[in-house]
């Protein structure tokens, strides 16, 4: 065997790994496995939930594969998440095999009837940060964290207060990256811009919703996290399980196992219908065998730096998700599945055009040569 000898290919593309952001160098599986499923807490609120047989059996088909990216929270399935894959990892003996993410900002002893006062434990204020992340690290049974998140703004807590404490986290050691949920494209800009003038640590990566069937982050957050530099990990990308076909959506009618309800009907609107079809169309294009593995590509095509996050219980749903990474989408297909529904991006898109063009009353005046923005990433063949 030779000193130097090639690593044989992956077992899946999820080992085809890549940067996760410009200013993060750590390489990423393509796909990230979420694990708000993950837990045995949350079945009673109609979220789902797996005993711990069935995560290690979704953890180890994910991470068999050639995955290494996992999502979770401080308060999914009221912790029990955490603990979840930190055992598994653990019993593994893999923990630095994998890139763990978690966040802080929701109460992670919701749970807790002993808990009389819960106010310390929520916001994004530096004692719920302290409290959080050191439940987070017993929990995860580890001394780090690799993607630490702030879950969403509180719509109180200052720049500074938060990004000296996440700043301080990393100088300890105890967390690597920082990354941002759910917060305004202007606040996340202004945290960035503090820490490149005080030294500090910026965010990397910002997660968000998003679809075909939910296009908001398009109108800010996107060309924000482009012109910044900050990669997009997307949650949501089967719209909570309501990208399916007609044939699924009657079997499961009949068998009575239904969808999510956490957050709404489960049955599909006339208008996700109409997308559905559009997407059954591409689908016959391209030769893909799954639905939504063309929907969760069309996520991929929509700039570099792109995380989509794998939910789900079940190995053949994660099996069947994969497939999006051997999906190769024209400009044409993406165009036609944009025109579907009429998305309207709004005011200042609307008098002033997208980043990366040129506002017409320029264009009115002179020719311009248009530098194209960076592309998606090109999966390996």
């Amino acid at each position: 065997m030779s000193l130097f000898a090639v690593e044989p290919s992956p077992p899946t593309k999820l080992g085809h790994y890549r940067q996760l952001a410009p200013r993060a160098a750590i390489h990423a599986s393509p796909l990230a496995l979420g694990a708000m499923s993950i837990g045995d807490k949350w079945a009673q609120f109609g979220m789902g939930a797996m005993d711990k047989d069935t995560s290690f059996k979704l953890l180890d088909a994910y991470f068999e594969a050639g995955g290494n990216l996992i999502d979770t929270a401080s308060n999914y399935q009221d912790g029990s998440s955490e603990e979840f894959v930190g055992e598994w990892a653990e019993s593994r003996g893999i923990r630095d095999q994998l890139i763990v993410c978690t966040k802080y900002t929701n109460n992670f002893r919701r749970g807790d009837a002993s808990l009389k006062q819960k106010v310390n434990y929520v916001g994004n204020n530096l004692k719920s940060l302290r409290l959080s992340v050191e439940s987070s690290l017993k929990r995860l049974r580890t001394d780090y964290i690799d993607v630490l998140y702030l879950h969403y703004w509180d719509l109180h807590t200052t720049v500074e207060e938060f990004m000296d404490g996440l700043h301080n986290l990393v100088t300890e050691g105890k967390v690597l990256y920082l990354g941002v949920s759910d917060t305004p494209a202007w606040l996340v800009t202004k945290a960035n811009e503090y820490t490149r003038a005080h030294g500090k640590t910026p965010f990397v990566i910002y997660q968000a919703p998003y679809s075909i069937l939910q296009r908001d982050i398009e109108r800010d957050v996107l060309p924000m996290c482009r012109h910044e530099g900050i990669a997009l990990a997307l949650f949501n990308v089967l719209a909570g399980g309501h990208i399916r076909s007609d044939e699924e959506e009657e079997k499961r009618r009949k068998t009575g196992e239904l969808g999510r309800q956490l957050m709404g009907p489960w049955e599909r609107s006339a208008e996700e219908k109409k997308v559905c079809d559009a997407l059954e169309e591409v689908r016959k294009q391209v030769g893909a065998k799954h639905l939504t593995a063309v929907a969760i590509a069309y996520t991929l095509h929509k700039a570099p730096f792109v995380c989509p996050i794998l939910g789900g219980r079940k190995v053949e749903h994660l099996e069947a998700n994969i497939e999006a990474l051997d999906i190769s989408l024209s400009a044409e297909q993406m165009a036609h599945l944009d025109g579907v529904v009429p998305f309207d991006k709004g005011f200042p898109n609307t008098l002033i055009g997208e980043y990366g063009g040129y506002p017409w009353l320029l264009t009115s005046q002179a020719t311009f040569d248009i530098q194209p923005l960076l592309p998606p990433v090109s999966a390996s063949k």
